[in-house]
């Protein structure tokens, strides 16, 4: 399975949070799955963390390098493919951000770990 942590999954993941599910935990460490991280999370935290509405316990240099490369998370850059295929989405979902997700899932044919089930009116396979 090739999944695409959404920005809380992949922060409950390094924090050790029981906030994520188990499912979804189990299907993180799998060895057998491949797991993404899109540059859009990046730029999200980034962002709360500027504005103080997320606190994070290590640097987000830190964070990428020792909670996403390290463990076998790899990166997906906003193409431009994924930045056009937001046009066409219904606005089910607000959040820019999540938006993006939904259309890098699309693209590249992932499965979104994510709590939020308004993803779920997007056609996208979620996992939670």
């Amino acid at each position: 399975m090739r999944l695409l942590l959404d920005t809380h999954a992949f922060l409950w993941l390094n924090a050790g949070d029981a906030a994520l599910s188990v499912r979804a935990r189990k299907a993180i460490e799998d060895a057998r799955n491949d797991r993404f991280l899109s540059v859009a999370s990046l730029w999200e935290i980034a962002i709360k963390v500027s504005l103080k509405k997320l606190a994070i316990e290590v640097e987000l240099a830190e964070l990428v390098q020792g909670g996403a490369i390290e463990n076998g998370i790899v990166l997906v850059d906003v193409a431009p493919r994924h930045a056009l295929g937001v046009v066409r989405l219904p606005f089910h979902h607000r959040d820019p951000f999540d938006r993006m997700l939904v259309a890098q899932a699309k693209a590249e044919q992932l499965v979104l770990v994510s709590r939020d089930a308004a993803f779920d009116a997007y056609g996208v396979k979620r996992l939670w």
